[in-house]
């Protein structure tokens, strides 16, 4: 039993050393938006639907309907530490917890501004799924496809290449944030980045 342990913890030290190089990068990408300092315009995941961000800050009544009405609790309001057009502003983490691209769409439906406007769910860009293979698992021949399995969208927003690499499809990744929500590794492998494009409404 103390043999099976000290080889655990040899593969918990080792893999820890792996990925220490490549932390930093990540966390910027990580945490830049939301959590770690304080979120500026432009580095912000919106919920579904939303318009350009100079737009939504205008058009957005901070009035909570979309975090209220989200199935899956996954959109949050800025309470702290921003600046004060950012105050009470919606915005997704999919540290906490991904957008799932719901059946109802609720928050695009209860927005009562037109910051966030109706889109079919294959038109949601919340932000763009980013790859970063130096810290994934199949790179240690570790045959994880966590990523890929989850993803609502599946093989048009994501795939393996021949090769075995996770490859993100940028037309088809609506940038939900399942696939970086259930990366095992630490930091992600996977994490969403904001698009500078918006959803396009529908009709």
């Amino acid at each position: 039993m103390a043999r099976e342990t000290g080889r655990r913890g040899f593969f918990k030290e080792a893999l820890s050393q792996i990925m220490q190089p490549v932390a930093e990068f990540l966390d910027d990408r990580v945490s830049g938006h939301v959590s770690a300092g304080a979120p500026s315009r432009g580095n912000l995941l919106r919920p579904p639907g939303a318009v350009p961000e100079a737009e939504f800050l205008e058009k957005c009544h901070r009035c909570g309907n979309c975090v209220k009405n989200c199935p899956a609790n996954a959109i949050f309001a800025l309470a702290e530490r921003v600046q004060a057009d950012l105050l009470h502003t919606p915005y997704i983490d999919p540290a906490e917890q991904p957008c799932v691209i719901c059946d109802s769409l609720a928050c695009m439906y209860v927005c009562p501004s037109g910051a966030l406007q109706p889109v079919y769910a294959e038109d949601i860009k919340i932000g763009l799924a980013v790859f970063n293979g130096e810290t994934c698992l199949r790179t240690k021949d570790v045959a994880c496809t966590y990523c890929i399995d989850t993803c609502p969208i599946g093989a048009d927003a994501i795939r393996l290449t021949a090769d075995g690499i996770v490859a993100v499809i940028e037309a088809g990744c609506t940038g939900c944030g399942v696939c970086q929500y259930a990366c095992p590794t630490a930091p992600k492998s996977i994490v969403i980045a904001p698009r500078i494009a918006r959803e396009i409404p529908v009709g």
